[in-house]
């Protein structure tokens, strides 16, 4: 049941998006009734000189960078919570776990403000800012690290003669791949997902992720039909449909087994 609950709109979607130019909401809204999706596909390139496939160029320039860095400083955070003994950790850890039970959106409003007073309004870095900040993927990043990371191994390194960036780069971080590959993709979704925050630090249509520019056409139903807007739905779920089939093959568990003897 649950399985349907999440399939079927989006089955709904893909029927609909592939329906003759302006018969979305006509017929049978759950099969086919002729297939123009290249027709639509089309008058979506067409409408406003293109600015639809700008809203795609934003938004993965959005989510690549920001899910990038953003996995980055959580595994080195994270990392360096679950290795290394210093002044303040249980502190810091505890404040990463609460800052994982606040809801993001309650952000959105002082991030606006500060963004509004150093002058980043209409600029991406309010976005990407943001973007690079996951308190769930360092929590992520300290308990896998913890587990899976032997310190026979880091100690094995030392002795070696390896610095502390060597170690990081050629033993913890590769040896933490499958949480990398879970925590970017959850800042991937969450970023291309998100629509508070840009709609509110960004005016400009041409630097808008995809998200927000749908919403805006929608919301101008007599201007742009909703045809155009069913299928850029479609068309703007395919990038998150690809990140996670061709990353999923880097989920592996087990990759320090033996590792130890």
């Amino acid at each position: 049941m649950s399985t349907a609950y999440f399939l079927l709109p989006l089955w709904w979607l893909v029927v609909s998006a592939t329906k003759p130019f302006g018969e979305q909401f006509s017929g049978s809204g759950l099969w086919f009734d002729g297939f123009e999706l290249f027709h639509n596909i089309t008058r979506l390139t067409e409408q406003q000189g293109g600015i639809f496939w700008r809203w795609m160029f934003n938004s993965l320039m959005y989510c690549g960078v920001g899910a990038a860095l953003g996995t980055l400083l959580s595994a080195v955070t994270g990392y360096a919570l679950a290795k290394y003994r210093f002044p303040g950790r249980n502190a810091i850890f505890g404040a990463v776990l609460a800052a994982v039970l606040v809801p993001k959106i309650l952000f959105t409003l002082p991030l606006y403000l500060m963004f509004s007073g150093i002058g980043l309004i209409n600029n991406p870095l309010a976005v990407l800012l943001p973007s690079m900040v996951s308190p769930f993927g360092v929590y992520i990043a300290r308990v896998f690290a913890e587990q899976s990371i032997p310190d026979e191994i880091i100690e094995a390194g030392r002795m070696d003669g390896a610095g502390e960036v060597r170690i990081l780069r050629s033993i913890s971080l590769p040896t933490m791949l499958p949480v990398l590959v879970t925590i970017f993709l959850f800042q991937f979704v969450e970023i291309w997902s998100n629509y508070l925050l840009p709609a509110m630090v960004l005016s400009d249509d041409w630097l808008q992720p995809v998200a927000v520019g749908l919403v805006g056409w929608n919301a101008s139903h007599i201007a742009v039909p909703p045809a155009l807007v069913v299928t850029g739905s479609l068309v703007s779920v395919v990038p998150l449909v690809v990140a996670f089939i061709a990353l999923q093959r880097f989920w592996r568990a087990g990759m320090t087994t033996g590792a130890v003897k």
